[in-house]
C-alpha cells in the first residue's frame, strides 16, 4: 500500500536503478522537499499546503528504500553523492526547468546542501531545516546509537525501533510525542529492511567535508534551528554553525518552550513562503 492517499500529482523519477515516488502540488517555480532518515515524502512540511497556494509547486519526493521509492540495488547503496544524484534527477524531471529552492530537514538538508555546493547554478535558494552534521565525521559512540535502531527495526520491526530508540533517553516532556511521531513515520516504508540498511549506512558517510565550504556558498539561505529540549539529536549548535558560515543566511526557530519549528507544518511552510518571496530569490528563480 501506498505511504498515504497522494493529494497531487504523482510521477516516478529513476536515478541509479531506483525508482523514486515523487508527489507535486501546486503550480509555479518548484520548492523540492527532501526529508530525513526514516521520514518520508510528508515528514518535510508535514502535509501543509501553505506552499501551494501561493504560487508556488511543492515537490516532494522519498528518499531511496524510503516510503513508496525502491530501494538500492545490490551494488548500490544509500550515500550522500548517491542521494545528490538522486535529487538531481527529480529536477531534471520537473516539466518547468530551471532553478528550485530546495528545503531539506536532517539528512534532507545535508543532501540539498551538498548539491547546492555541487552545483549552485541550479538552486535558487536553500533552507536548511534542523541539520545535524557538524562538520566532521561521526562519532564510533553515536553510530554504535544507530546501529542500535537498525538493530531493533530489522529484528522487531517498528515496535523493535521504538524500544531501541526510547532505550537512547527521551525528554520526558516530550517522549509521547516522539514515539507517535517516529512511530506514524515508521509505518509508511514498503522496505523496511531498506531503511534499516539506509540507518547504517547515512551516520558513516559524510555529505562534504567541512563547514567551511559553506563560506563560499553565495546563495540566499534560510536555516532553521531547534532548542535543544525536544530536539537533541539536532542541535541548536549546528543550525548556528551553518547560519553563521553561510554568507547570506537568516537564521529563525520556535519560541522557548514551544515544539520545534520543524515539526509545525504550516508554521515552517509560512517561513519558506516567506523566504521565497524574498527579492533575491524571487529573481533567481524567475531569472
Amino acid at each position: 500500500m501506498a505511504a498515504w492517499e497522494p493529494e497531487g500529482r504523482t510521477s516516478s523519477v529513476e536515478s541509479d536503478g531506483v525508482a523514486h515516488a515523487v508527489e507535486a502540488l501546486g503550480e509555479g517555480p518548484a520548492v523540492v522537499l527532501a526529508h530525513g532518515i526514516t521520514a518520508s515524502r510528508r515528514y518535510v512540511v508535514h502535509g501543509s499546503k501553505h506552499i501551494p497556494r501561493h504560487g508556488l509547486s511543492a515537490v516532494a519526493f522519498d528518499a531511496r528504500g524510503h516510503g513508496d521509492s525502491d530501494p538500492a540495488p545490490p551494488a548500490a547503496g544509500y550515500s550522500y553523492a548517491e542521494m545528490v544524484a538522486d535529487l538531481g534527477a527529480v529536477l531534471d524531471a520537473e516539466p518547468r526547468g530551471g532553478r528550485a529552492v530546495l528545503a531539506g530537514h536532517s539528512m534532507g538538508a545535508h543532501t540539498v546542501t551538498a548539491f547546492a555546493l555541487r552545483h549552485p547554478d541550479r538552486v535558487a535558494g536553500l533552507v536548511v531545516i534542523g541539520p545535524a552534521y557538524p562538520g566532521v565525521p561521526t562519532s564510533d559512540e553515536v553510530v554504535a546509537t544507530w546501529d542500535e535502531l537498525a538493530d531493533g527495526l530489522e529484528r522487531g520491526g517498528v515496535e523493535g525501533f521504538l524500544a531501541a530508540y526510547e532505550r537512547g533517553g527521551l525528554n520526558p516532556e516530550w517522549r509521547d510525542t516522539l514515539l507517535r511521531i517516529t512511530r506514524e513515520r515508521l509505518l509508511t516504508h514498503r522496505h523496511p529492511e531498506a531503511v534499516a540498511q539506509a540507518i547504517r549506512e547515512v551516520p558513516r558517510d559524510v555529505p562534504f567535508e567541512s563547514l567551511d565550504e559553506l563560506e563560499f556558498l553565495d546563495l540566499p539561505a534560510l536555516v532553521v534551528a531547534s532548542n535543544d529540549e525536544a530536539d537533541p539529536g539536532h542541535p541548536r549548535s549546528v543550525a548556528e554553525a551553518y547560519a553563521a558560515r553561510l554568507p547570506n543566511a537568516t537564521l529563525v526557530g520556535e519560541g522557548q518552550g514551544e515544539s520545534p519549528l520543524a515539526w509545525q507544518g504550516g508554521k515552517l511552510s509560512r517561513e519558506i513562503v516567506r523566504f521565497c518571496e524574498r527579492p533575491e530569490v524571487v529573481e533567481r528563480l524567475t531569472g
